[in-house]
């Protein structure tokens, strides 16, 4: 390495190292803090005590943590599946050559901009037994005696899972970009051949926009093991823990019983599981992916 080039690099570190301090502080920092934390027993308040495994240990004879992880399993089998098929079929209605489009595109990316304590108070009021609209449209439909949706065990998660399709608006412009770069020559060329709509989409549209799937399947599933601004708000992880996900339980464990060592091991798990559910995704999708040029 030459003088200049020396120069060049010692600068280039000068002027990157208030992002490397913070990144450092920041991330680095709390993310080892956190590894060792999860093999002690710490409480904030008194000096962390190293116990080896026994917080790990101690999760899986926890019956809390199994309720937050099949309550936070329940979410991700139904919201991604869901997610992803309303994003898509709504990219696609929102893709189509139709008078006022810039209008629709921006009534659908609206909801995605609303802060979600906001939108999670407002879905309180829609799902409210006694005053909300939703029952109010189930009675006007012919359904006399609606549920109580966050006070009762068998729909609070729907209700959430509900209430979470509301904010698709980022998968929807993601799939909106991908779906424009599809070569308008391969649907004429089916067109010619006599493909009807379906033909297109499973043979040209999919295949063509794979990596948009494939990412927005990976980004969901990372959020929605996340989950927790929702139940926090409306539900407070009731009825009967029914939506104690794993977050919310994660945060009742650091910062209302001052566990952050039984937090931090259930944090570790959490990014483990993600990790893998991950490397299976990528794994299985990694010869169905099409990446243009």
């Amino acid at each position: 390495m030459t003088k200049e080039e020396k120069r060049e690099l010692v600068k280039g570190i000068l002027f990157t190292s208030p992002w490397l301090v913070g990144f450092s502080i920041f991330v680095i920092y709390p993310i080892l803090a956190s590894f060792y934390y999860s093999f002690c027993n710490y409480s904030v308040l008194q000096p962390p005590r190293f116990i080896g495994l026994l917080n790990y240990k101690d999760l899986f004879t926890d019956p809390i943590f199994w309720k937050s992880l099949w309550n936070t399993g329940y979410f991700v089998i139904f919201m991604i599946p869901l997610g992803l098929v309303t994003s898509l079929s709504l990219a696609m209605l929102l893709n189509t050559k139709v008078r006022g489009m810039a209008f629709y595109r921006m009534i659908f990316f609206i909801p995605s901009l609303v802060p979600m304590v906001a939108g999670s108070i407002l879905w309180m009021w829609i799902f409210n037994g006694e005053y909300g609209l939703f029952n109010n449209f189930l009675m006007r439909v012919g359904i006399p005696h609606p549920p109580n949706w966050l006070m009762d065990i068998r729909f609070a998660k729907p209700a959430i899972i509900i209430m979470s399709l509301w904010g698709l608006g980022n998968m929807i412009v993601i799939y909106l970009a991908g779906l424009q770069d599809v070569p308008v020559s391969l649907i004429e060329a089916a067109d010619l051949d006599g493909a009807n709509w379906f033909d297109k989409l499973w043979n040209i549209t999919i295949p063509m926009i794979s990596p948009v799937i494939y990412f927005n399947v990976i980004m969901a599933i990372i959020g929605s093991f996340q989950i927790f601004s929702q139940a926090y708000i409306m539900t407070g992880g009731g009825p009967q823990r029914s939506t104690t996900f794993y977050a919310l339980y994660l945060y009742q464990t650091a910062f209302e019983d001052f566990r952050m060592g039984y937090a931090s091991a259930m944090a570790w798990i959490l990014f483990v599981i993600i990790l893998i559910l991950t490397l299976l995704i990528t794994r299985v999708s990694k010869e169905k992916i099409y990446y243009g040029g």
